[in-house]
């Protein structure tokens, strides 16, 4: 079958290649993608930003979400048929969403909710579940909390308003000029162009700040804070928690190191520091498919690109270009596919 492979490190690494049709264990399914989507997550493991920390065998299939139908069903899986069409992010060591078809642990899938198209479907689980994640989970987010949230018009931060909106949060987001009337749609009470105003002058004394930008970003939120209020990271610097969900604790002392800086700030104005890193979880992802066919949550999706096409998508996200998901798909014409965008 054709993937799209990692055969070495950095920006020139990704390829298409011809690969074995993937073995299906005992607990797993077997999936014919119809959709994945592009995750900036794509982009740090091909170029081996955690190669110290989640361990891939080279040659390995990369994509993190996807959406498709299953066609085999391992002998210990319960609830799920050949024919089901299901949406997935997942575990480390066994992505491959850029693939025609991938064999996944049946505790990482949920099925699809029967109100999204594949192309929406694929755009969903792990922006979800790292929101979930983020704001249930970790801040525990409450009616009344303040929540700020970085890139607004992304296709993280446009999931973190809405699911922030729902647990009866007031929100504010970072975006630019072009957006602010999207992510206003999304839900967002409050909304800084950062293009013209600095955030720290605007906002203060807010529960939760959710950065997906860098150090520059994160050290600016961690002062808009309320004492005891929490700067969540989806980019680092990984804390000594982190070491714990991978499973391998002698790494908290190199943790602890990475994220020292930050911490020690945070620690001098009263407030908390937590790096994210997503983990994969069916469970949460059907409470979270619940949301979006009620309504409640919505894709947002930029534009697709066909699978042929899976690096030309990665260059688009990379240039920085996409506000929203993109998402590359094998489910028939794409009527998006707009020749010469990628050079306008």
């Amino acid at each position: 079958m054709k993937a799209f492979v990692v055969t070495r490190y950095g920006s020139d690494g990704l390829e298409a290649a011809e690969i074995p049709t993937p073995t299906v264990g005992p607990h797993d399914v077997l999936v014919d993608i119809r959709a994945a989507s592009i995750n900036p997550l794509d982009t740090m493991v091909r170029n081996c930003e955690f190669k110290q920390l989640i361990r891939q065998r080279r040659p390995f299939t990369l994509g993190h979400d996807l959406a498709g139908v299953v066609t085999k069903v391992g002998s210990d899986v319960r609830g799920y048929s050949v024919g089901d069409e299901i949406l997935s992010r997942p575990r480390d060591r066994r992505i491959g969403a850029f693939a025609e078809q991938i064999a996944i642990d049946i505790d990482d899938v949920a099925l699809k909710p029967a109100s999204l198209t594949f192309e929406e479907a694929a755009a969903v689980p792990l922006v979800a579940l790292a929101a979930w994640q983020a704001l249930v989970e970790l801040a525990e987010v409450k009616a009344g909390d303040k929540v700020l949230v970085h890139a607004g018009a992304g296709g993280l931060g446009s999931t973190v308003i809405q699911l922030a909106k729902h647990l009866g949060a007031y929100v504010a987001t970072t975006a630019r000029t072009p957006d602010i009337d999207r992510v206003r749609a999304l839900g967002a009470d409050e909304v800084i162009d950062f293009t013209r105003q600095d955030f720290t002058e605007v906002v203060s004394g807010y529960d939760v700040v959710l950065d997906s930008l860098g150090s520059a970003s994160l050290e600016k939120s961690l002062t808009v804070l309320r004492p005891g209020g929490l700067a969540i990271s989806v980019v680092g610097p990984p804390d000594p928690t982190f070491a714990d969900q991978l499973g391998r604790p002698l790494l908290k002392p190199v943790m602890r190191l990475l994220s020292r800086a930050v911490r020690r700030q945070a620690r001098t104005l009263g407030v908390r520091y937590s790096f994210l890193f997503m983990r994969a979880n069916g469970a949460q992802l059907a409470e979270l498919a619940t949301l979006y066919d009620n309504g409640t949550l919505r894709p947002v999706l930029d534009r697709t690109f066909p699978f042929d096409r899976t690096l030309d998508a990665m260059a688009y996200v990379e240039a920085g270009k996409a506000s929203g998901k993109v998402v590359v798909t094998r489910s028939g014409v794409n009527p998006n596919d707009r020749a010469g965008l990628l050079e306008s």
